[in-house]
């Protein structure tokens, strides 16, 4: 079990486009994925089953892997509970941890399932990015577009969204 930690990488996945002429495969996907509208983003392993999910939906996701310092800074700035309440160190207390950075940290090394972590928002609701997307949201992130796998450079994404 151990060695199948190690290869696990935390990917984040962010929702780019609407779904009104999508096929149904493709929004049960999203479904599945809590992409339930544009600009919400979710925590999730590169389990196979996960990525071939994003492949099947990529015409309207972006997704890749998360740094340490982006995942900290998103949990804390825009991490809720049910109820829409900030998540907080007292909550990560309660889970066994010493504050939220720990949290982040077993999180980004998928010591734990952030989607599976009790009475919490599975997904991250977050702003349009400043200065707006730098390519088309139809095209593909090789051919100059938003959308598909972008590795590390999702951060920056990330950061103008947060």
């Amino acid at each position: 079990m151990p060695e199948e930690t190690e290869s696990r990488k935390c990917i984040a996945a962010v929702r780019v486009r609407g779904i009104i002429s999508a096929p149904l495969q493709v929004r049960e996907t999203l479904k599945m994925l809590n992409l339930k509208r544009n600009n919400y983003a979710v925590l999730i392993d590169n389990r196979p089953s996960f990525i071939g999910m994003l492949k099947t939906a990529q015409s309207f996701v972006t997704w890749g892997e998360i740094s340490k310092e982006t995942l900290t800074l998103l949990l804390k700035n825009r991490g809720r509970l049910i109820g829409n309440k900030k998540l907080t160190d007292d909550y990560a207390k309660r889970l066994g941890y010493t504050s939220l950075e720990e949290l982040a940290d077993a999180v980004y090394n998928c010591e734990v399932e952030y989607w599976k972590l009790p009475k919490i928002q599975p997904y991250f609701r977050l702003h349009p990015p400043t200065k707006g997307f730098k390519g088309k949201i139809k095209k593909g992130y090789g051919m100059g577009g938003e959308l598909g796998y972008r590795g590390e450079k999702i951060n920056e994404l990330l950061e103008r969204m947060i």
